[in-house]
């Protein structure tokens, strides 16, 4: 008893010190990282609109938030797996692969290898693109997690074997005949708005709400900073890492179906070099590479900042070819001022 009694005053002494003007300084930059971006938010409205009146209009931005839905799934995606301290490249090929296998199995004009014959009914489009997209979160589940291989180099296999599985399957071309699900999810207006809008919206705040609320949300900040410590305490840690494996193989999956109906065909590319701008908005969002830090709404606003850019640029007559740049620079600036911020020591 007297070692316990002990103890609980020492924590409670620790908590009750005060911090060194350092220290505290890190803490209320990392209280306030996560909203870092509003105001770079609006310095880019500012600046866009004296590049272009047009730039405030209802059109132009309605259509940066629908061009941003399918990005801010794979960001969404990315930021839970990141948090729990894994990372998932596969994300950029699932987000094409998955139509494909779907369109393959449902359309018979894709399915020639059935004898033309419907393999499966069209409403189950959907369903199936999100199934093939939680089959391949529980494939790199199983090998990360059970075979204990390296996650890193596993995710970047399947980035390049989805690929290749994805050209081999839509033989290299465009499929331009996909199924009215798809294109209603992908076009459709609701209260004004695209429905991909309103869809990414509701995602991302049962998403937020996960991570501050259930058990199991709350956990993946805890595998993310010390995976030991929290099987120690309990938390089943390949389970929930599994979980959320699955969940950004079937978001990615969604994604892609949001983009098919968005654009009205599969391109055989379809999802390639995004994997970028995915880390891009999700590091400068204040999601850290290392796990257990960041937050769902930091990670939209890395992707508003990113597509507010290029909205910006395009308006001011700046090439595309200067995107990929821009968005490498961005990344490594965000690094910087995240290490700095985290108030870590340099080696």
């Amino acid at each position: 008893m007297p070692a316990t009694t002990d103890a609980t005053a020492a924590k409670e002494a620790a908590e009750n010190t005060p911090a060194a003007p350092g220290r505290r300084r890190a803490l209320d930059l990392q209280r306030y990282r996560d909203l870092s971006l509003i105001p770079v938010l609006f310095v880019l409205g500012v600046i866009g609109f004296i590049v272009s009146p047009a730039f405030l209009t209802s059109d132009n931005l309605i259509g940066v938030a629908q061009q941003s839905t399918e990005l801010s799934l794979l960001v969404l995606a990315e930021a839970m797996i990141l948090i729990s301290g894994r990372m998932d490249l596969s994300l950029e090929s699932t987000i094409g692969l998955a139509p494909v296998i779907a369109v393959w199995l449902v359309l018979p004009a894709h399915g020639g290898r059935f004898n033309g014959v419907d393999l499966l009914p069209a409403w189950t489009a959907v369903p199936v693109c999100l199934l093939v997209g939680a089959l391949i979160g529980a494939v790199n589940g199983f090998l990360i997690l059970k075979l204990r291989l390296n996650g890193f180099i596993v995710t970047l296999g399947g980035l390049t074997m989805l690929r290749g599985l994805q050209v081999a399957v839509s033989q290299g071309k465009s499929i331009v005949d996909v199924p009215g699900s798809f294109t209603y999810l992908g076009r459709s207006q609701w209260l004004g708005m695209p429905a991909a809008v309103w869809i990414c919206i509701v995602l991302y705040a049962l998403g937020g709400a996960a991570l501050a609320w259930l058990r199991h949300g709350r956990a993946l900040y805890a595998i993310g900073g010390n995976s030991e410590a929290a099987r120690t305490a309990g938390i089943r840690v390949d389970a929930v890492v599994w979980t959320v494996l699955i969940t950004g193989g079937m978001l990615a999956a969604f994604a892609g179906v949001l983009y098919t109906g968005h654009y009205g065909s599969i391109s055989a590319d379809q999802g390639s070099g995004w994997i970028f701008q995915v880390f891009a908005a999700t590091v400068i969002g204040g999601v850290s590479l290392n796990g257990g830090r960041g937050t769902l709404l930091g990670a939209l606003t890395g992707v508003l900042t990113l597509q507010l850019v290029v909205n910006v640029m395009t308006l001011a007559g700046v090439p595309p070819l200067w995107n990929q740049f821009l968005n490498g620079l961005i990344i490594i600036v965000a690094l910087i001022i995240s290490r700095f911020a985290s108030g870590e020591k340099q080696d």
